[in-house]
This record gives structure tokens, C-alpha cells and sequence, in this order.
């Protein structure tokens, strides 16, 4: 098992940029591939979007459409860390962004867009984008 804290959120200007952490408990974070997802204001949880995901070697990334060329995921297994570096932001942007952790220890690639496949999650942490 692991426990996630995201950190970093707040409210920027658009064209602004923030960088979110995540940082996980325990001693097997690298085992997990790793995403971001975030929950738009009126969205349901099953509605949270994929933002970015990276393999537990980092060897793979992935990014949702909607952010792609803006924000940059990456790790640090030596210290149990993810991030999501987040520049021109958007008004769109805005919502409460979720680090999400999927066991697969054997698996150095494997990265995944699906929702159901995340075991673990964060509490959160709210981006606002003012125009």
C-alpha cells in the first residue's frame, strides 16, 4: 500500500505556471506507474480526466490532449516524488488535481490511461486559473 499528499496547488493568472508534488509513503514507490487526473468543478469522480502518467522507470509518459506541450510529468524514485510541471495554464486548467498510483512492479513500460486500473489516490489539491 501507499499514501499519497499532493502539494503545490493555488490560484495563478493564465499563461501563469505552477508545479505540483506528489509524494508517497513507503519504500515500493517505484513499483507504481504513476498519473495525474483532475476533477473539472460539476465533474462526478468517475468523470476525472487523465492529465499524465509516467512508467515506474520513467522509460514512458503519456500526456492528455488538452494538456500536451504544457505540462511535463516526472519522478524521483530516490525520493518517493512526482510532479507535474504545469506552464501557459488556462482558465480550462482549473480543478482539483489528483496523483494516482498503479502497482505494477514488473512491469517497467506499462503505463496506463484508465481510471479503474489507479488503486491509490490522493486527497488533492485545487488549481484555479483567473483569466
Amino acid at each position: 500500500q501507499v499514501q499519497l499528499v499532493e502539494s503545490g496547488g493555488g490560484l495563478v493568472q493564465a499563461g501563469g505556471s505552477l508545479r505540483l508534488s506528489c509524494a508517497a509513503s513507503g519504500n515500493t514507490f517505484r513499483g507504481y506507474a504513476m498519473g495525474w487526473f483532475r476533477q473539472a468543478p460539476g465533474k462526478e469522480e468517475k468523470e476525472r480526466e487523465f492529465v499524465a502518467g509516467i512508467s515506474t522507470s520513467a522509460f514512458t509518459t503519456n500526456y492528455g490532449h488538452s494538456v500536451k506541450g504544457r505540462f511535463t510529468i516526472s519522478r524521483d524514485n530516490a525520493k518517493n516524488m512526482l510532479y507535474l510541471q504545469m506552464d501557459s495554464l488556462k482558465p480550462e486548467d482549473t480543478a482539483v488535481y489528483y496523483c494516482a498510483a498503479d502497482w505494477v512492479p514488473f512491469s517497467p513500460t506499462r503505463l496506463t490511461t484508465n481510471i479503474d486500473e489507479y488503486s491509490y489516490w490522493g486527497q488533492g489539491t485545487q488549481v484555479t486559473v483567473s483569466s
